[in-house]
């Protein structure tokens, strides 16, 4: 089941956007609910579907560049 881009807090695609805005390179995972609140799973259990949605929001956020300023 994909999570879409319903952005849900912990989902794949805000833990991509979230590593992309953070400077992490890419490691698919989401958490089951809430970011560090829940169960965290990684790529080894992540659909196909979960795994595109996770590089959706990594990308989505590249492409935007909004990226934390550590200055």
């Amino acid at each position: 089941m994909s999570l879409g881009h319903g952005k849900r807090h912990g989902g794949a695609y805000d833990r991509g956007g979230a590593d992309s805005y953070y400077g992490r390179p890419p490691n698919p995972h989401y958490y089951e609910q809430g970011t560090r609140t829940s169960p965290r799973i990684d790529k080894s259990r992540m659909s196909p579907a979960q795994v595109k949605d996770y590089f959706q929001g990594y990308n989505d956020n590249e492409e935007v560049g909004d990226h934390k300023d550590w200055g």
